[in-house]
């Protein structure tokens, strides 16, 4: 078996791996999104609420289109969210917002990991390849074509020139 074989069988491998786990982080959140939060805050309250609570006053929270389009991006300092996080006061919003921001306190107290990931994923001349799929935070940073700037999220769909 030559090394294209071993190669093929691999990316197979990986591929049915990420699709499981997609499907299961799907059926969770659509679980999750089915139970209110007590308080009734929406996504978009949490992330407010834990941006004060660390004392970041320079990160906006803004709405975007799509499901579960979620991510911080540190150029413009800003958490989007997906419409139906933003709005809904469900647990699964009020995690996915949580964990988004999380992203942006790692950039405020300038977590080392994410200062890596800014560093090695500073021009798409350093990203020699083109990726239907981005494993969740293998390293968290990919190019946005769409946007056109670096992006630290986890979206698991077509981002191409993945900074890994």
């Amino acid at each position: 078996m030559g090394d294209y074989m071993i190669y093929m069988i691999l990316t197979a491998v990986m591929s049915g791996i990420g699709m499981l786990v997609s499907a299961r982080l799907k059926s969770k959140f659509n679980h999750y999104s089915q139970i209110p939060l007590s308080n009734g805050m929406t996504g978009g309250d949490v992330a407010k609420a834990m941006l004060r609570h660390y004392g970041i006053h320079d990160v906006q929270v803004v709405p975007v289109s799509g499901m579960l389009t979620d991510h911080y991006n540190p150029a413009n300092k800003t958490v989007n969210l997906s419409e139906g996080v933003f709005a809904s006061n469900s647990v699964a919003a009020a995690a996915v917002a949580a964990h988004e921001c999380g992203h942006a306190v790692q950039h405020a107290t300038s977590y080392a990991w994410l200062q890596m990931r800014s560093k090695n994923c500073t021009s798409s001349e350093y990203c020699g390849w083109n990726a239907t799929m981005v494993v969740h935070d293998s390293t968290g940073c990919f190019w946005d074509e769409f946007e056109s700037n670096y992006i630290v999220g986890d979206d698991c769909s077509f981002y191409g020139n993945p900074c890994i």
